[in-house]
């Protein structure tokens, strides 16, 4: 009973962030798998397409040329990343919320992508921002998720470094 209530005291409480993040990310890949053509844009704004693309690479399509060594390391790594963050959760205290979010959007975002690449050794990636001849790469929900936890883990740690220590 002790250990029930010292991780319901703790951020594993938050944990179904992660879960969100995981579902939306799913459904979202799916959706995109069954409905896009493969490199086809669906253009719905003037800076923004749906665009089915398969990255077998990390961010901006870093090491997507490899032999296939990447998938395993980068599925590894987001297994290690995540087994790193739900030790960090079970210490935090459940009212850390900023803290307890943005691990959490880590965590979903990193199971979401390793995920696609157990089960196609690639990651599903479809959101693809333009302007002009200029476009960004494309990603996906999970990217956006982990993107946006790491930003708020590193406006906290900025946040706390500026604080006058006690």
């Amino acid at each position: 009973m002790n250990v029930i209530k010292k991780y319901l005291g703790s951020g594993w409480v938050w944990l179904w962030l992660a879960v969100i993040v995981i579902v939306i990310d799913r459904y979202s890949k799916i959706w995109v798998v069954h409905h896009l053509v493969y490199q086809e844009p669906l253009r719905l704004l003037p800076f923004f397409n749906l665009t089915l693309a398969y990255n077998t690479g990390a961010a901006f399509s870093f090491l997507h040329s490899a032999s296939g060594w990447q998938n395993w390391f980068l599925g590894g790594l987001a297994l290690l990343v995540s087994i790193i963050v739900l030790v960090w959760l079970s210490r935090l205290p459940a009212r850390a919320y900023w803290m307890n979010i943005a691990l959490c959007l880590v965590l979903g975002g990193a199971l979401g992508n390793a995920w696609d690449r157990i089960l196609y050794g690639y990651v599903i990636d479809f959101l693809s921002f333009h302007w002009g001849g200029w476009h960004f790469a494309i990603f996906n929900i999970a990217d956006s998720a982990i993107c946006a936890g790491a930003f708020m883990i590193f406006a906290y740690w900025l946040r706390q470094e500026k604080s006058p220590q006690t």
